[in-house]
């Protein structure tokens, strides 16, 4: 998983926490607020999968619920006509990708990298075009952030790029790239 370290709307500033952190055995990264990320990082706490539970089941119903807890006890969580929301991330788990969007939906794309932020797009087609190429999954990363930070008023360096135990190697084919 990759990031940058830009924050802000019409202005920008390069932040020193990250925008990725490890949770057990998940990598999250998040654009939208780093008050989100910071309780996903420092506040979250999911019970483990059962064994043979399917893993997008998991994803949608445990994880979820322990986010909008952690989002809940934290003072996050958004209620408005009695429905609840919050931001964007991403997650590594299983060697999969998924995205959490506002409304506590769980996507996975057939692809399996992702992106989310302003830099989204120039860092999607960054990694379809590089899918398939011999070429180590931090190179992808890096050249997927160079092009978000080329097209992208809201990305800068440095950015920093996580790797899952058991996920590196000539690949399990598990990107994400996020930027605020």
């Amino acid at each position: 998983m990759g990031a940058d370290s830009a924050a802000g709307g019409s202005y920008i500033t390069v932040r020193a926490d990250p925008k990725i952190y490890r949770v057990g055995p998940f990598l999250i990264g998040f654009t939208t607020s780093f008050r989100m990320g910071q309780l996903l990082g420092h506040n979250l706490t999911v019970a483990p999968r059962p064994e043979g539970a399917d893993v997008f089941a998991f994803m949608c119903t445990t994880f979820v619920e322990a986010v909008r807890e952690c989002f809940a006890r934290g003072g996050y969580a958004r209620k408005e006509h009695e429905r609840e929301s919050a931001g964007t991330f991403l997650v590594g788990y299983e060697g999969r990708v998924f995205r959490i969007d506002g409304d506590y939906q769980v996507g996975e794309n057939a692809v399996n990298f992702n992106a989310c932020g302003s830099g989204e797009q120039a860092a999607l087609g960054a990694l379809h075009s590089t899918a398939g190429m011999p070429m180590l999954p931090e190179i992808r990363l890096e050249r997927a952030l160079a092009a978000a930070a080329e097209f992208s008023l809201g990305v800068r360096g440095p950015f920093r790029i996580e790797v899952l135990e058991g996920q590196s190697g000539p690949w399990s084919n598990q990107e994400e790239v996020h930027d605020l």
